[in-house]
């Protein structure tokens, strides 16, 4: 997948697909029996192929960011709305509220 850039207003939009996809999976890997660690695997390299495609990169199990071009908008589950943003160096301890 190319790199994508989204304004504020694409990453606001997208996320509620994004969070309903993330919620699902999340469910599933709750209702798997931890016997069943192959279904865990599968069920999470899923979730990060949905959102990979959509062109948002998967930075860590039901966390994802929004490239913005001079840095990231960053979500994890079940954070309620795209609240936070870092620099490319940061990463998500390095994330600070928007609002």
């Amino acid at each position: 997948m190319p790199k994508r850039i989204f304004s504020y207003e694409q990453a606001v939009a997208l996320l509620p697909e994004v969070a309903r996809i993330t919620s699902e999976a999340v469910d599933r890997v709750e209702q798997t029996e931890s016997e069943e660690p192959a279904e865990y695997e599968r069920i999470v390299t899923e979730w990060a192929e949905s959102i990979l495609a959509m062109g948002v990169e998967v930075k860590g199990l039901w966390l994802v960011d929004f490239d913005s071009g001079g840095g990231y908008y960053c979500w994890k589950h079940p954070e309620p709305a795209l609240e936070y943003f870092h620099g490319y160096e940061e990463g998500i301890g390095g994330r600070v509220k928007l609002n």
